[in-house]
Parts: structure tokens; C-alpha cells; sequence
């Protein structure tokens, strides 16, 4: 497991701590949480834009053969 230093304005840090508190979870499972869900969030994103781009590719192909066929 890896240390992490972060540098945040003051004011962010107590409203983290009050959050963590409000919650009943210390401060460092609070943001590990955050994080899983940024980076659930950052890959889904990624996927998506994936499929999105095979999908456009394979629309393309797929109105090939009507345009062509629309022309003559």
C-alpha cells in the first residue's frame, strides 16, 4: 500500500473531517471511497467512449453498401 501526501486549503480539510465524521468512517476509508468511485467513474467513461467510437466505425461501414446501393 502506498502513502500519498495531499495538499489541501485548510477550510477543505475540516469540512473532509466533518464529512468523515458524519459518515462514522475515519478521514484516510473517506477518501480512499472517493477515490474508488472517481476512478469507477473515469473507467466507465473510458469504456463508453470506446464502444462509442467501435460504434461509430462499425455505422459507418454498415451504410456503405446502402449509400451505395441508394446511388445507382
Amino acid at each position: 500500500m502506498a502513502a500519498l501526501t495531499v495538499r489541501l486549503a485548510d477550510e477543505k480539510h475540516q469540512r473532509l473531517k466533518a464529512l468523515a465524521k458524519s459518515r462514522g468512517t475515519p478521514l484516510n476509508r473517506l477518501i480512499d471511497e472517493m477515490t474508488t468511485l472517481m476512478l469507477a467513474e473515469f473507467g466507465a467513461e473510458t469504456r463508453f467512449s470506446v464502444c462509442a467510437a467501435r460504434g461509430a466505425d462499425r455505422q459507418a461501414r454498415g451504410l456503405t453498401p446502402l449509400e451505395k446501393a441508394t446511388r445507382g
